[in-house]
C-alpha cells in the first residue's frame, strides 16, 4: 500500500500493537521517578457513617511514613466539580453537594476516601494505613432505589428526600392524549443493571512537585488530560493552570470510567507539595471495585401507544436514575441529555414523554459508561418494541419498518435532529446476514436437543461525537466540546500530528495518520501522532461518546486543509504562477492545465528558507492549527439480531449466532472499526447475560468487589459475531463524513439478547442479566 492508493477505507494494521504486544508500552505505573514514594488510601468500611474520631499517631510512627493526610487538610479546597447542571421540572438547579477529596465527617459509600498515607514504599504506606484508628457512628445506608425518596435517612442534608433533580423532557399532554386514542398498550417495568467498568488497568497516577519554579507534573491513566487539569486547578486546588502538567500515557481501557476526576489523583498532587517528593498510587483491583465510577442502574417503566395498524402513537417513560452517593463529572447528563434523547430511536414516534427521578444512594458514584445513557435509552424503546410485536402477533421486523424514519432531516420529540440515515437498509442486509428465513429449522433442531430457541432483534440509534458546544451549553454543559489539532510540517516533509483526543485502544495512531497521509499524499511512515500530554497539545477535550474520528479528526482535517492552502501559495512562486491556479492532488502541487509540478517535500522545505519564497507576504515555516466545533451530533445506526438456546433445566442461555450490520458513514479503517464492534458487543453481552453489580440493602456492603462474585464474559461466552458495515449514509456536516463506532456494540446488543431470552421462553420481561438463576426464576414463574 502507498500514498498513490490513498489510506482511507484501507485496513491497515495497527501501528501502536508493536509495542503493546512486546512489552514495550508505557502506563502509569510504569513510571518511576526520582525520589520515588508510595500511596495508600484507608476507606471506609461502612456505606453510611459520620467519622467522630481519627487518630494517625501510631501510622505516623510507623517506618518510612513521609505523611498522613485526612479530610482536614482539604477543608480549605474545593470538591470535586460536575461539569453539567441539570434544573429541575421547576427550573430550579439540582442539588449539588460537595464531593470531598477525602471524606470530611462523614463516609457515604463503602471505599469512600478516609485518609492517605505517604511512604517510601508501597508496603510501608500499606502497613501503616492499617494503623489508622477511626471511630463511626453508622447511620442506615440508602440502597434501594424502588424506596429511596421515602427512605428514614438521607445521604446528603441538602437533598432530604434523597432527590438531585426531577427533569422532564418531552410533550406530557400531547403523549397523555395519544394514550387516551391508542389502540393498544404495551408495558413494561425492568432494571438496566448496575455495571462496574472493569478496564484491563486499573486507575493510577503518579504526582510530583517541583519547588524550583512551583510546578506540578501529574501522570495519570485518564481519557482527556487537559480536563483534568482543568478541573483540579480551577476548581479545587487552585492551582494555576500554567504550573500543572498532565500527561496520559498508554492507557489501558477506559470505557469512560477514566474520563473523570477523582479524588486519589488530586489527593496526591496536593501532598507531593507537602513532601517535596513524586507520589505514586496504582488501584488493586478490589480498590477499582470499590471506587471507580459504575455504569447504568436504572430502573423504568416504558408504556408504548399504537394505533389499530401497528403505527407508534406515543411512548411514556419514567426512570429512577442512581447517581451513587455524590455526583461524578459527567454524571449529571448521563440519565438526562445522553439518555432521554435518545428515546424516539429509528422511529417515527409522534409523541413522547419522559421524567427522570435521578437520585442519591449510598453506593460508589454513576457516570459515564461504554455508550452512557444511549444503551439505556436503546434497551428501553427496543425491549417495549418487541414487546409490543409480540403482544400483537406481528413479526418484530415488520413493526420497526412500519415506523422507521425515512426522510431526513429529521427532527425528533425529544430535541435532537437526525442528519442522515437508511435504517431499512441495515434491517434487511442484517436480515439476510442472520439468515433469519432459516430461523424455525434451526428452532426444530435445538427443539429436538431438549433446548429452546429465541430470537431477537435491537435496532439502535446513537447520538455521538459529543458536541456542539452551543447546543451542550444550552442544556446545561459547564465546558466547550470542541476538539483541537495541530499538523507540524517539518523541513523534510515529515508531519507531526498533535491532537487534543486521547488513545486508549482506538487505535488513533494508525486512523489519524491514515486521514492526514491521505489528504497529504504521503507515505504512512511519513506522520507520527502524538497526544496525552498538556504541555504538547493544544487544548482539547479528550476522547469519549464515540467523537474522536468525527470530532478530533475533522479539527486535524481543517489543520491540514490550512497547510495546503498556505503550500498553494509557496508552489505557486516556485512555478511563477498564481496562486488561484495551483491544485494540490497526489501529493503534488500542480498547475492547472499545465506540466508543472512540485512534490510536497520540496514545498515544505521552501517554507523554511524564507529567501526562497516571498517571505514579506507569508511567515515562514509550515505548521497550522485548528479547533473544530461541530453543529450537530453524529447518528450512527444499525440492527442487531440475536440467536440464543435456553436450557428449560437449568435456566443457562449460551448465544448462539450474533449478527451487526452497522451505518457508520464513512469508514476510514474497516478492521479497526469491526474490533471496536466486536469489543462493543462482547461489553453488551456480558451485561445481558453475567454482569451485574450488588450492594446489600441493609449493610450497603458491595456483594460483588471481585470477580469470584462479578461474573465478567469469557471468551465461550461468545459465538462468531457476524459483522458487516453497510455503505453508510456519510455525515452531512463533518469533512469526513464519519460517524463514531466505538460504543455502538455495547449499545445494541443487550435488548437484541434478552429479546432471544424471551422469545425462547414465551415471556415478556426479564431483568438483565439473564444468568441461570434469573431464567430459572423466571421460568417458574411462567410455569
Amino acid at each position: 500500500m502507498n500514498a498513490k492508493e490513498g489510506f482511507i477505507g484501507q485496513s491497515v494494521l495497527r501501528r501502536e500493537d508493536a509495542r503493546f504486544l512486546t512489552g514495550r508500552g508505557q502506563y502509569t505505573d510504569d513510571i518511576t521517578l526520582q525520589g520515588q514514594t508510595y500511596a495508600a488510601f484507608l476507606r471506609s468500611p461502612h456505606a453510611h457513617a459520620k467519622i467522630t474520631s481519627i487518630s494517625t499517631a501510631e501510622a505516623a510512627k510507623a517506618p518510612g511514613v513521609l505523611a498522613i493526610l485526612t479530610g482536614e487538610h482539604f477543608k480549605a479546597v474545593g470538591g470535586l466539580p460536575c461539569g453539567w447542571l441539570i434544573n429541575n421540572i421547576d427550573g430550579t438547579p439540582m442539588k449539588e453537594p460537595k464531593h470531598p477529596v477525602l471524606a470530611d465527617g462523614k463516609v457515604r459509600y463503602v471505599g469512600d476516601r478516609v485518609a492517605l498515607v505517604v511512604a517510601e514504599t508501597l508496603e510501608q504506606a500499606q502497613a501503616a494505613r492499617d494503623l489508622i484508628e477511626v471511630e463511626y457512628d453508622v447511620i442506615a445506608p440508602v440502597i434501594d432505589l424502588a424506596t429511596v425518596n421515602q427512605a428514614p435517612t438521607s445521604v446528603h442534608d441538602e437533598a432530604p428526600d434523597n432527590r438531585c433533580y426531577l427533569w422532564h423532557i418531552g410533550d406530557k399532554d400531547g403523549t397523555d392524549a395519544a394514550f387516551a386514542g391508542a389502540a393498544h398498550v404495551s408495558k413494561l417495568s425492568f432494571r438496566n443493571n448496575r455495571l462496574v467498568p472493569n478496564a484491563i488497568e486499573p486507575r493510577a497516577a503518579n504526582a510530583s512537585y517541583n519547588p524550583s519554579d512551583d510546578s506540578y507534573t501529574l501522570y495519570v491513566a485518564n481519557q482527556n488530560p487537559h480536563v483534568e487539569r482543568l478541573l483540579m486547578c480551577a476548581f479545587v486546588l487552585g492551582i494555576p493552570e500554567h504550573k500543572m502538567r498532565v500527561v496520559a500515557p498508554d492507557v489501558g481501557g477506559g470505557f469512560g470510567s477514566k474520563i473523570f476526576l477523582y479524588g486519589e489523583e488530586t489527593a496526591l498532587v496536593f501532598a507531593s507539595k507537602i513532601v517535596k517528593r513524586p507520589i505514586k498510587w496504582t488501584a488493586e483491583r478490589s480498590e477499582a471495585f470499590l471506587s471507580d465510577a459504575h455504569g447504568r442502574d436504572h430502573l423504568t417503566t416504558a408504556e408504548l401507544a399504537l394505533d389499530k395498524n401497528g403505527k407508534f402513537l406515543g411512548l411514556r417513560v419514567h426512570t429512577t436514575a442512581n447517581l451513587g452517593a455524590y455526583l461524578s463529572t459527567f454524571a449529571s447528563a448521563v440519565p438526562t441529555i445522553l439518555y432521554a434523547t435518545l428515546l424516539a430511536g429509528q422511529y417515527l414516534t409522534p409523541k413522547i414523554s419522559c421524567t427522570v427521578n435521578a437520585v442519591f444512594t449510598n453506593t460508589s458514584p454513576v457516570d459515564a459508561y461504554r455508550g452512557a445513557g444511549r444503551p439505556e435509552a436503546t434497551f428501553v424503546v427496543e425491549r417495549i418494541v418487541e414487546t409490543a410485536a409480540r403482544e400483537l402477533g406481528l413479526d418484530p421486523a415488520e413493526l420497526r419498518r412500519r415506523n422507521f424514519v425515512r426522510t431526513f432531516p429529521y427532527a425528533t420529540p425529544v430535541g435532537l435532529t437526525y442528519d442522515t440515515g437508511d435504517y431499512d437498509a441495515t434491517l434487511n442486509r442484517a436480515t439476510e446476514l442472520a439468515d433469519v428465513a432459516g430461523f424455525e429449522a434451526r428452532k426444530a433442531a435445538s427443539k429436538a436437543k431438549g433446548l429452546e430457541r429465541g430470537i431477537g432483534y435491537s435496532c439502535y440509534i446513537e447520538a455521538c461525537g459529543i458536541a456542539p458546544s452551543s447546543i451542550a451549553g444550552a442544556l446545561g454543559a459547564r465546558a466547550g466540546l470542541f476538539e483541537a489539532g495541530e499538523v507540524r510540517v517539518h523541513p523534510t516533509g515529515k508531519v507531526t500530528i498533535f491532537t487534543g483526543s486521547h488513545s486508549h485502544g482506538q487505535g488513533h495512531e494508525t486512523t489519524f495518520a491514515q486521514v492526514v497521509a491521505d489528504k497529504l499524499g504521503i507515505p504512512l511512515d511519513d506522520v507520527t501522532i502524538e497526544h496525552g500530554d498538556t504541555a504538547k497539545v493544544l487544548f482539547g477535550m479528550g476522547t469519549y461518546g464515540s467523537r474522536s474520528l468525527a470530532v478530533g479528526g475533522s479539527a486535524i482535517v481543517k489543520a491540514v486543509d490550512k497547510v495546503i492552502a498556505k503550500g498553494k501559495k509557496i508552489a505557486a512562486h516556485l512555478m511563477e504562477a498564481a496562486d488561484s491556479d495551483v491544485v494540490f492532488e497526489g501529493g503534488q502541487f500542480k498547475v492547472a492545465g499545465t506540466d508543472k509540478a512540485v512534490p510536497f517535500a520540496a514545498v515544505s522545505l521552501t517554507a523554511y528558507v524564507p529567501h526562497n519564497f516571498p517571505h514579506d507576504k507569508l511567515e515562514p515555516g509550515l505548521n497550522e492549527n485548528a479547533f473544530y466545533d461541530p453543529s450537530n451530533f453524529t447518528y450512527p445506526a444499525g440492527t442487531y439480531i440475536c440467536e440464543v438456546e435456553v436450557d428449560r433445566a437449568t435456566g443457562v442461555v449460551r448465544v448462539d449466532r450474533f449478527t451487526a450490520c452497522d451505518d457508520f458513514g464513512n469508514v476510514v479503517n474497516p478492521m479497526i472499526v469491526e474490533g471496536q464492534v466486536q469489543g462493543g458487543i462482547g461489553q453488551g453481552i456480558g451485561q445481558a447475560l453475567r454482569e451485574n453489580c450488588v450492594y446489600d440493602t441493609e449493610s450497603g456492603q458491595l456483594l460483588t468487589g471481585s470477580y469470584m462474585d462479578y461474573a465478567m464474559p469469557r471468551a465461550d461466552d461468545f459465538p462468531h459475531f457476524t459483522i458487516e458495515t453497510v455503505k453508510g449514509t456519510p455525515c452531512t456536516h463533518n469533512p469526513l463524513g464519519v460517524k463514531g463506532c466505538g460504543e455502538a456494540g455495547a449499545i445494541g446488543s443487550p435488548p437484541a439478547v434478552i429479546n432471544a431470552v424471551c422469545h425462547a421462553l414465551g415471556i415478556q420481561n426479564l431483568n438483565m442479566p439473564a444468568s441461570p438463576h434469573n431464567v430459572w426464576q423466571a421460568i417458574q414463574g411462567a410455569n
